[in-house]
This record gives C-alpha cells, sequence and structure tokens, in this order.
C-alpha cells in the first residue's frame, strides 16, 4: 500500500510539472491563445474577400440577365400592341370584268392591266389637256364612294398654305426643338408633322374651302354612269381623332374617289384648269368628244413651288420605287399609305412632265399588308415603261380622235 501512494504522488508532481512548463515556457514563444487568435484575424478578411467575389460577380450577371429579359419582353409587347391585322385580299383575278371599253384608248388600257397584274385595286389614265379618261380598269372600284386619301391628300393642303402665303416651297417649319423643314423635304418624305403643323396653321374653314376648290366632295366626272360621290366633313373632325390635324396628314374623315384625285392632279398638270373627267364609252362619242371646263384655278404661279416637292418623291422619297421600271422621263408624284377597319389603302397619283404624250395617272389599291403607296408607285412605274416602249411620249401626227388641242367650253353643271 505504501508503494502505490509513493506512485501517486510521482504522477502527481509529473503532471504539475507539466502544467507549470505550459503556463511559463510557452508564451515566452508566442504560442498559446496568442498564436490562435493572430491566425484567425489574418485569415478571416482573406476569406471574405475570396467569397464574396463570385456572389457578386453572380449577382451582376443575374441582373443583367433580368434587364435583358425584361427589354425583350417590352420590345415584343410594344411590337404586339401597333400589330394590325388586315381582312382584306389584295389580290384579286378578273377585276376588270364587266369594264365599257370600247371608247378607251387600246394602248394605254393594255399597259394599264398588264402593270396592275392581280392586285386588288384601280388604274385610271386621264389626258389633263382635256380631261379624258383614256383607261380605267376596275370601273366598279374606280366609280366608288372611294376611301380615305391617306397622304395623297397633302397635295391639296401644300396649295391651300401655297394660295394663303402661309409659305414658300424653301419656308422652314419648326418641327421640334431641333428639327425644322421646308415643303419640298416634307412632300418627298410624306411628313406628317409638317402637314399637320399647316393644317393647324391654316384652320378647317381654309382647308375646307381649298379642298371643294380643288373638286373633293363633289362629282368628278360628266355623266358618268355609276359614279358615287365622295365625302368631305362639313366641320372639323373630334380632337379625339386628332382634329384638323389629322385631316391634312392622313385625310381622316375624308372619303376621296380615284376620279377626284385624278382630276386635282390633271389640274396641277396643265397649269390650273379643272376639267370634268368623261369616259367616252363609243367611238361615236370620241368622236364628238368636247373637253368641259368645271373651273379655272389660280395656282399657276403655285404649280413650281409643289413641282419640286412631287419630283422629289419620285426622285428619292416615298415613290422611289417607281424608278425600278422607268427612269427616261421626268415622273411627278404623291403616295398615300393608310388603314381602316381591316383594310389598307394604298394610292399614288402622277404625271408624265413631257411636251408630248402628257398623262396623268392614278393607282388606288386596297387590301392587306402587300398594299400601300410605294406599290402603287411601283406599279405607275411598269405602267409608263410600257406606254414609252410604245412610243407613247414621242410626237406624232394628230388622229382624228386626238381631242387634246379641242378648245374647251365651260359647262353650267
Amino acid at each position: 500500500m505504501g508503494t502505490k501512494l509513493v506512485i501517486s504522488k510521482k504522477r502527481f508532481a509529473v503532471l504539475g510539472l507539466l502544467v507549470a512548463f505550459i503556463l511559463t515556457v510557452l508564451p515566452e514563444y508566442g504560442m498559446g491563445a496568442t498564436v490562435s487568435t493572430r491566425s484567425l484575424t489574418a485569415r478571416k478578411p482573406k476569406s471574405q474577400k475570396v467569397s464574396e467575389a463570385p456572389r457578386a460577380r453572380k449577382r451582376l450577371t443575374r441582373l443583367s440577365r433580368s434587364r435583358a429579359r425584361t427589354a425583350v419582353a417590352a420590345r415584343h409587347r410594344r411590337r404586339h400592341r401597333y400589330y394590325e391585322r388586315f381582312t382584306a385580299s389584295s389580290f384579286v383575278e378578273d377585276s376588270f370584268d364587266g369594264d365599257v371599253t370600247a371608247g378607251e384608248d387600246p394602248v394605254v388600257r393594255k399597259a394599264a392591266i398588264d402593270a396592275l397584274g392581280n392586285m386588288n385595286g384601280t388604274v385610271l389614265a386621264i389626258e389633263p389637256t382635256s380631261g379624258r379618261v383614256l383607261a380605267m380598269v376596275n370601273q366598279k372600284l374606280a366609280l366608288s364612294s372611294g376611301a380615305q386619301p391617306c397622304s395623297t391628300i397633302k397635295l391639296s393642303v401644300a396649295l391651300a398654305a401655297l394660295s394663303e402665303d402661309l409659305i414658300t416651297k424653301d419656308t422652314k417649319i419648326a418641327l421640334g426643338r431641333r428639327s425644322q423643314m421646308n415643303l419640298t423635304t416634307a412632300l418627298a418624305h410624306s411628313n406628317n408633322a409638317y402637314f399637320e403643323a399647316l393644317g393647324r396653321k391654316l384652320g378647317f374653314e381654309k382647308v375646307s374651302f381649298y379642298a371643294h376648290q380643288f373638286g373633293l366632295g363633289e362629282l368628278a366626272g360628266y355623266n358618268i354612269t355609276g359614279e358615287q360621290l365622295g365625302t368631305y366633313p362639313q366641320q372639323e373632325i373630334s380632337s379625339k381623332l386628332g382634329g384638323v390635324g389629322k385631316m391634312c396628314s392622313f385625310g381622316e374623315g375624308i372619303s376621296m374617289t380615284p376620279l377626284q384625285l385624278g382630276a386635282m392632279v390633271s389640274a396641277i398638270a396643265n397649269g390650273g384648269t379643272l376639267y370634268y373627267l368623261q369616259h367616252p364609252t363609243t367611238s361615236e362619242e370620241v368622236a364628238s368628244f368636247e373637253p368641259r371646263v368645271k373651273r379655272h384655278l389660280d395656282i399657276a404661279p403655285l404649280i413650281p413651288e409643289i413641282s419640286d416637292g412631287m419630283a422629289a418623291a419620285v426622285s428619292y422619297g416615298t415613290a422611289r420605287s417607281l424608278r425600278v421600271n422607268f427612269n427616261e422621263e421626268e415622273i411627278l408624284g404623291k403616295t398615300g399609305t393608310c388603314s381602316k377597319a381591316g383594310t389598307r389603302y394604298g394610292w399614288f397619283a402622277s404625271y408624265a412632265n413631257t411636251d408630248v404624250g402628257r398623262i396623268v395617272v392614278v393607282v388606288f389599291l386596297q387590301g392587306g399588308r402587300p398594299t400601300f403607296g410605294p406599290k402603287a408607285a411601283e406599279i405607275s412605274g411598269r405602267m409608263y415603261r410600257s406606254l414609252y416602249d410604245h412610243s407613247f411620249f414621242e410626237a406624232h401626227p394628230t388622229m382624228p380622235t386626238d381631242t387634246a388641242n379641242v378648245k374647251p367650253v365651260v359647262s353650267t353643271q
């Protein structure tokens, strides 16, 4: 028993020495709690820096992807917000069945038919120095109550503003804080803001007065069987529809017939005489044809002012598609594109600026998305090409049925 006690005392002594060693020797060599604390404080910032950078990059990546998806969705909504559905067809077969053609010029008619093809529309060709209709393809549509004139109404508005000395072709109108435009450029590119500004400056009364002077709101033909009357509002359309501004840029609230537009452009082409349009239906009517003047328009000094814009439209503007098929003679014109109640309209009215073979061509299309003003201009180009190839624009002997030089007689109709 004494032996065991001695051993226990020895073990206790050894443990005491170890504890003393730990408490006295190890702190001198920088070991113990101080070592542990220094290592933790040194590694903690490094550990945080390494772990936070990838997380930040991931957050930025997720944010950029989210923004990209939002932008794509917004563009998608915008496209669908303005997407218009059309129910009418742009194509039709045998649209000229039933046309009365005995009194028409066969060369002009064939050129019009070939140019129109199977498009759902009408082609009207007029001799501007007499008002004789040389060809009218798809007469049912040509003689209908018409349609919204779209941007072709800008010709009437331009003549009204020029008549009122509101502008010249070089007058620049401010369209914004840093934008301004003159008449030539506005006609070339069919700028809506420019003509809305003109309409507001003119006011409805003057806009309406000149539109009626140029033949809108009244029959354009003289005893043409089946001709219907377009409409022109008796008062300004509501502000919700755009007021007089939209009437002057898109023809909102107006219904114009191809004959009315053809008569107005003929007056521009001949220097200011508004003829009744006549459509001979027999060879006898052709032989006895006499031009009939509706009224003389005081626009001769203004025609050079508006002609530059009409020429620019064909040269580099909205009607430049005409030049794909025809470049030999100068063509002046104006396009128009708009839609209503699921039907899209495409207009182009023009005339060949030559000393011989002068002709006015109006193309009116209706249908869906393939229908628009530049397409009507393209069709006109094909027609002018055909006429040129058949020597229409060359001087030729006067034929017995040629009525260009017949002295006009004033009608009381």
